[in-house]
């Protein structure tokens, strides 16, 4: 009688749960329909939950977001121990720390195949040493995996131009994004705008710009903040509503700008119901300095959304700059000014980018096609490698 063949097992690495639940919750549901997942996390199997059965198991490792020398070599020691002991047949990571150490760690402990997504360079806005040594990393953990995905076409020529990996190991899969976009999630719902547009006491006739994400610097919030000022001066019907929790102490800039236009500026934390107040706005606003991609903006996208953000590697994937949104140079105020008012002022332009944002979404990013380029990648790898491993034995 033929024995049964055995299960690949594949082991995900991020340094927190939420990034799993984020980022892989689609991949992971089509990868445990053909092999093991192990999922490897700073954290607790709640924070999980849903994601875990028969085929999906969580092992808690302690794994810091911040450089600490004794905490990262302990985790590298563990990460190498835990692949040393199951003997899993590929390793992937997400997020820079994490995939540092898990690379490395898979590396020396002899996994054959070490794969790692890039969803963004913390160096790309640093200059002098900070910048060189972040790279040298990035290019440490490149050189440790055999193949490495990112999640956008203009961050693969970034990263190239930059020499972080070589042409023939870099890949993106599908149009770009990590796990494409759920479009039957992130939709239009008339009952969600209503509701939260009542709550913040926002008029009907007002526009209202959207940002949605981590609040700090690097995602441009002080540059809306005042391009805002600047429009809302001349134009009353522009609401800005800020949500997401506050990683840079930024409220007392948001309260200052909320106490100078009353009834104007709403602000809340985060949020699991993101595509509810993308229902309640007319407009999403990315004034990043770094994206990996600019899942938000697809996200919007899908809604009806289209999008003022900066013209960077990444978002210029996402948006395709006079059709499903405006671009603006990095950092300039004036130019998001500019881009807010001709929203309010021309609502046909506003609705006719929205709905081509929408299409382009459902076209080219939603997550039913991303997942499938996902699940397609791992076959060919594994296919490539049996291969490789059946001429080796004669």
């Amino acid at each position: 009688m033929r024995a049964s063949i055995r299960r690949k097992r594949i082991c995900i690495v991020a340094t927190v749960p939420f990034a799993i639940r984020a980022f892989m919750r689609a991949h992971i549901e089509a990868l445990k329909k053909v092999y093991d997942v192990t999922l490897v996390a700073n954290g607790k199997a709640n924070d999980l939950s849903g994601l875990l059965d028969r085929q999906v198991s969580f092992i808690p490792l302690q794994i810091e977001r911040k450089i600490s020398i004794k905490n990262d070599v302990l985790a590298l020691i563990a990460l190498w121990r835990l692949f040393r002991k199951e003997k899993f047949d590929c390793i992937h990571s997400i997020m820079p720390k994490s995939g540092l150490l898990s690379m490395l760690a898979a590396r020396l402990a002899g996994v054959p195949m070490r794969l790692h997504t890039f969803t963004g360079q913390v160096w790309a806005t640093k200059k002098g040493f900070p910048r060189f040594a972040l790279r040298f990393l990035d290019k440490v953990l490149a050189n440790c995996a055999i193949r490495v995905l990112a999640d956008s076409h203009s961050q693969r020529m970034f990263l190239l131009e930059n020499n972080v990996v070589k042409p023939n190991k870099i890949v993106v899969l599908a149009e770009g994004s990590i796990a494409g976009v759920d479009v039957n999630r992130f939709k239009y719902n008339p009952d969600a705008r209503c509701q939260i547009r009542a709550h913040n006491k926002i008029p009907d006739n007002a526009i209202v710009f959207l940002f949605l994400g981590r609040l700090n610097r690097d995602k441009g919030v002080p540059d809306l903040a005042q391009a805002f000022a600047s429009a809302a001066i001349q134009n009353t019907d522009l609401h800005l509503m800020i949500v997401g929790s506050d990683e840079e102490g930024l409220d007392a800039e948001l309260m200052t700008l909320a106490h100078r236009f009353p009834g104007r500026v709403s602000s809340a934390d985060f949020t699991n119901c993101p595509e509810e107040y993308m229902s309640a706005a007319e407009v999403l606003c990315l004034p990043s300095y770094r994206e990996g991609f600019g899942t938000v903006i697809i996200e919007a996208a899908s809604v009806g959304l289209p999008a003022i953000a900066s013209n960077i590697y990444g978002i210029t994937d996402a948006v395709e700059d006079g059709i499903t949104g405006i671009l603006h140079q990095p950092g300039s105020v004036r130019e998001i000014a500019e881009a807010m008012l001709l929203f309010a002022t021309d609502r046909k332009l506003c609705r006719r980018m929205g709905n081509a944002a929408r299409e382009r979404a459902i076209n080219k990013f939603s997550e039913r096609i991303v997942t499938k380029a996902f699940a397609d990648f791992y076959g060919s790898l594994f296919s490539a490698n049996d291969t490789v491993s059946r001429r080796c034995r004669y």
